[in-house]
């Protein structure tokens, strides 16, 4: 062995031991889950495929719908230098449903059309639907209850300020730090850590809740511990009863767990189909029902896709986001989104009657000077282009 090579293996060595007494010496446990998942495998963030080293509760489908085909499906394509743009940001599914039939599917990698991905935060978008059901259920009496009604350990000075409502808007005024390339912030923690419950112990409502929208992944978490808790049902149970298996999914969908028969990571990570995450969008277009039949009720979801009327930390509008669910504007068409951290998008521009799912491993905020990535405007601009022709 060269001298070389043994002054790069002890530097190797003494890194690691490093890394290990910092651990051990802070108590961050959840970081050797981290880098297996991570460093380890040559990525620096999380991957859409990650439900395979991660503990899973089944949302189980029933009697499958298949999306109808469109008249035009099989003559529609994207351009050279949209499918450039897809390889370049990696998509791995791009799917567009018009007048409620498949216009368009393509997919990339060894993805197809029975193959799940990560939804990332488009997970929010579905726990605000079971916080939705839940309302209906008779379990949540209304948005504007104090959450320490049903959570007690919230009332605190500033948490009997606290409503379901305002963890809705993601104005809590808790202080949770979401800071994705931070190890030590919560999203980190809650993707990689195995207790939930415990670590959402760790914040605290610090700010006068209702006032300010900060996007925290907590509160979804929070929403989603307050949803168990009332329906008495894990979020997996309930999404397979009250929604996966009433809008006809085609196939089952996995909700990565915290621990082996723990909590689901409400702020992300439910694992599913590009078709079958449309249905969502469609659910929400046609106002909660489907198929004649309302799954959640019609004002809720009209709430939910309209801005909560918040001011963001500039004190400019919060006119992009409703109930967990993002708002837009593009080409003279408003519609609402899903949204998740690689650029996991379903859009649903309702005047076109057209749904847009496009999930993959980069997103593209381009020039950021809108209010969303510019990849959502032109995976928009691909579909609406598809229905122009």
């Amino acid at each position: 062995m060269s001298s070389k090579t043994k002054s790069r293996l002890i530097s190797w060595l003494v890194g690691i031991l490093v890394v290990h007494f910092i651990i051990e010496t802070t108590g961050h446990h959840y970081l050797y889950n981290t880098l297996a998942m991570t460093v380890f495998k040559g990525k620096l963030g999380p991957d859409i495929k990650e439900y395979h080293d991660m503990p899973n509760s089944v949302i189980q489908r029933a009697q499958p719908q298949p999306w109808p085909l469109s008249k035009a499906f099989g003559s529609k394509s994207l351009t050279d230098d949209a499918m450039a743009y897809h390889e370049q940001n990696q998509s791995v599914s791009y799917v567009v449903i018009h007048r409620d039939s498949l216009l368009f599917e393509t997919y990339w990698e060894d993805f197809g059309i029975d193959s799940i991905s990560n939804s990332f935060s488009m997970a929010k978008s579905v726990v605000s639907l079971l916080v939705g059901i839940a309302i209906d259920e008779g379990r949540i009496k209304s948005l504007d209850d104090e959450l320490y009604r049903y959570m007690p350990q919230y009332r605190t000075e500033l948490g009997e300020h606290l409503t379901i409502k305002n963890l809705l808007t993601m104005s809590s005024g808790i202080n949770f730090d979401e800071h994705y390339l931070n190890p030590f912030a919560f999203p980190a923690r809650a993707n990689y850590g195995d207790n939930l419950e415990l670590l959402l112990s760790k914040y605290e409502v610090t700010e006068m809740p209702g006032e300010t929208f900060k996007y925290q992944s907590g509160n979804t978490q929070i929403l989603g511990l307050l949803v168990k808790g009332v329906m008495r049902e894990s979020l997996a149970s309930l999404a397979s009863q009250h929604v996966w298996k009433k809008i006809g999914a085609e196939n089952d969908a996995l909700w990565s767990l915290d621990s082996e028969g723990g909590l689901e990571k409400a702020f992300c990570c439910i694992n599913a189909t590009a078709r079958d995450f449309a249905r969502i969008g469609k659910l929400y277009a046609d106002y909660g029902k489907w198929n004649g039949k309302q799954i959640v009720d019609s004002a809720y979801v009209a709430a939910s896709i309209r801005p909560a009327g918040m001011v963001d930390s500039e004190g400019k509008a919060c006119d992009y986001y409703g109930y967990q669910w993002w708002l837009g504007e593009h080409q003279g068409h408003d519609f609402f989104f899903m949204r998740g951290i690689k650029g996991q998008y379903v859009v649903v521009i309702p005047d076109e009657d057209l749904i847009m799912v496009r999930l993959g491993r980069k997103r593209d905020f381009g020039s950021r000077t809108k209010p969303h990535p510019d990849d959502v405007y032109n995976y928009l601009d691909m579909a609406l282009a598809m229905i122009e022709s």
